[in-house]
């Protein structure tokens, strides 16, 4: 087994790779193939931090990381960073390669001076390199409420006492533009990802939770998704609000907020702490400019 540092001629492999292993991992299909080739050309980029392993001369495994920034309560912000995607072919999992991996990643990461890191990440297999729930250091998650443990941010010190060092007792992460690619350029990555052999997408269980782009309903089933126009399914929307690859309604965002507070009482059967109508209305004006089909 060899590590070493991602070189032009691997790009394409190391893409493919990067496809077959998140595919149908954190959502339906993946997008990290993507993000990974339009970052190698963003000023976020760490190319010292770009690694593959090899095995049998074959790539097998790579872990990119990148600049990102941490914003304090006062609105101030401070440099951090963090790391991913980070893939192993699925026939080579499950026996260790992927810890040793980011373990090679993070001992030259704490080299170059690199003290504090935020990911999103199962634990089970993170907490095996240092990582624990970012709620723990103060860290918050940009699109959560700051009081909730988010499950799947993680984060660690590298450097012991960087965050007190440098100030920090509770911030907010911001994870790079860059993660976002294939939702900033829906055409171009629909482009990218035809040059590579058909795969089926599904939603499965143990994925990151989905919800309709268009209404907020989660999706639980292949049963709740829209269709597209060929009438295969389509992952970003319900069936209530997108059919045969069009809009069911033709509705602002104001126009489907109201629309779903119709629905407050179904709503709260799967609440804790029921909502009353204007609550909920309050906390869909929140939420909605996130989605997809709202997004500026």
């Amino acid at each position: 087994m060899n590590i070493r540092l991602e070189r032009p001629e691997d790009y394409r492999e190391v893409e493919i790779l990067t496809r077959e292993a998140f595919w149908n991992v954190y959502r339906p299909g993946c997008t990290e193939h993507f993000v990974l080739n339009q970052y190698r050309s963003n000023p976020d980029f760490i190319p010292e931090l770009d690694f593959v392993m090899e095995e049998d001369g074959r790539i097998v495994g790579h872990v990119m990381f990148s600049k990102a920034e941490l914003v304090l309560n006062d609105g101030s912000r401070k440099p951090s960073w963090t790391f991913g995607p980070i893939s192993i072919l699925p026939e080579y999992q499950r026996n260790g390669k992927g810890l040793r991996l980011l373990q090679h990643a993070l001992g030259k990461a704490r080299e170059l001076g690199i003290g504090f890191l935020c990911m999103e990440g199962k634990i089970d297999f993170y907490k095996h390199s240092g990582f624990d729930l970012a709620s723990k250091l103060n860290i918050h998650y940009h699109s959560e409420p700051k009081d909730a443990p988010v499950p799947f941010f993680l984060a660690q010190e590298l450097i012991p006492g960087w965050l007190r060092d440098n100030g920090i007792a509770e911030a907010t992460y911001c994870p790079p533009k860059g993660y976002f690619v294939a939702d900033a350029q829906p055409e171009a990555f629909a482009a990218y990802e035809a040059s590579f052999p058909a795969k089926e997408k599904d939603l499965l269980p143990g994925q990151l939770p989905q919800f309709c782009q268009s209404c907020g309903m989660p999706l639980t089933s292949k049963e709740d998704c829209g269709t597209n126009a060929d009438g295969s399914t389509n992952f970003d929307y319900c069936r209530y609000c997108f059919k045969d690859g069009k809009f069911t309604q033709d509705f602002t965002m104001d126009q489907m907020i109201e629309f779903c507070s119709e629905f407050i009482d179904e709503v709260n059967k799967g609440l804790p702490q029921p909502m009353t109508k204007e609550q909920y209305v309050q906390m869909m004006r929140g939420y909605f400019p996130m989605l997809k089909r709202w997004k500026k």
